[in-house]
């Protein structure tokens, strides 16, 4: 059974925070994500579920103590193994003096080991978690609920301001490739969690399945600034109407068109607040943020003779 080192899997150091394996399986599960791997399908899948199940042992405190606690053991627990777990077993961990070691009785590594079912993971996953509380009886094998999945989705913020959805092929009960559509609500932010109760990996001896989640990223827009609930962005109007005042047309991000009154003498850089026009609340739609329109003075150019002379007049009476 071949060892498999997850922190090079995500391609982070043995010290890595939570942040940077958090980081490095977002970026890793976006380059492989099979969906955007058509022409090396069968690599990408082969790899995404590698980065998944790193994942899946490093994000969770627990279960990245124990992989850690044993890693350094593999060799030393496989031959314990195979001589039918019976005996005491040389544990090893790395405190702050070093290298630490105690002896445990099986049953206190089934108890240190216990709760991390395999099913839907490698091999090596099966063996190294799943099997460990098998060595003396499959009746000992309690039921454990089915591992969850993560899919990373880029979106607009248009779609984040309006809700949008998503087709995503999952593994199916049996094996296949499945097809879901999947709602993604109004007012998700950049790792929002879109959860799809009982589409993960089966679960073991009986448990329930376990969860796919998608994890959202949501794209700069060219367009808007996002502050929370609240959007910035830039509103062109032409000197004259900034002089005289007027109306000019906005798009809002839910692609609602309104007319914006510009008071006489408008300053260029003046803000102008569109109340209930931004972002929706996650979970209530109807809570909107506002929309601040940032006015930005358009001179006219490629002026006649007789404009010239009229801004020649205005000069000439302001002194």
């Amino acid at each position: 059974m071949e060892y498999k080192d997850y922190y090079q899997i995500l391609g982070v150091p043995k010290t890595a925070t939570e942040k940077e394996i958090k980081a490095a399986y977002r970026r890793l599960a976006r380059k492989w994500h099979p969906d955007l791997n058509p022409q090396n399908r069968q690599e990408a899948e082969r790899r995404f579920k590698e980065i998944n199940e790193a994942h899946e042992v490093l994000s969770d405190p627990e279960k990245r103590k124990k992989y850690d606690e044993l890693g350094a053991n593999w060799q030393q627990y496989e031959q314990w193994q195979r001589a039918g777990g019976q005996g005491p077993f040389q544990w090893g961990g790395f405190g702050a003096g070093g290298a630490q070691y105690r002896t445990v009785t099986p049953e206190e590594l089934e108890d240190i080991l216990g709760g991390l079912g395999g099913s839907g993971f490698s091999d090596f996953f099966n063996m190294f978690f799943g099997g460990m509380g098998q060595t003396r009886s499959q009746t000992s094998r309690r039921p454990r609920r089915g591992q969850d999945y993560e899919y990373p989705v880029d979106i607009t913020l248009e779609e984040a301001c309006t809700g949008t959805q998503r087709v995503l092929e999952i593994p199916g009960e049996d094996g296949s490739p499945r097809r879901v559509e999947v709602k993604i609500p109004a007012g998700v932010d950049t790792g929002s969690r879109v959860r799809m109760a009982g589409l993960g990996g089966p679960g073991v001896a009986g448990g329930p399945r376990g969860d796919v989640y998608l994890v959202v990223n949501v794209l700069p827009s060219a367009i808007y600034e996002r502050k929370g609930k609240d959007l910035y962005t830039d509103l062109p109007v032409d000197l004259t109407t900034l002089m005289l005042g007027g109306e000019v047309p906005v798009t809002t991000p839910r692609g609602s068109r309104l007319m914006v009154k510009i008071a006489p003498e408008t300053q260029n850089g003046q803000v102008i607040r569109l109340a209930g026009q931004g972002m929706p609340t996650l979970g209530a739609p109807d809570q909107r943020g506002d929309l601040y329109l940032r006015v930005k003075a358009v001179l006219p150019m490629r002026l006649t003779p007789r404009e010239r002379q009229l801004f020649e007049e205005l000069k000439k009476n302001r002194g």
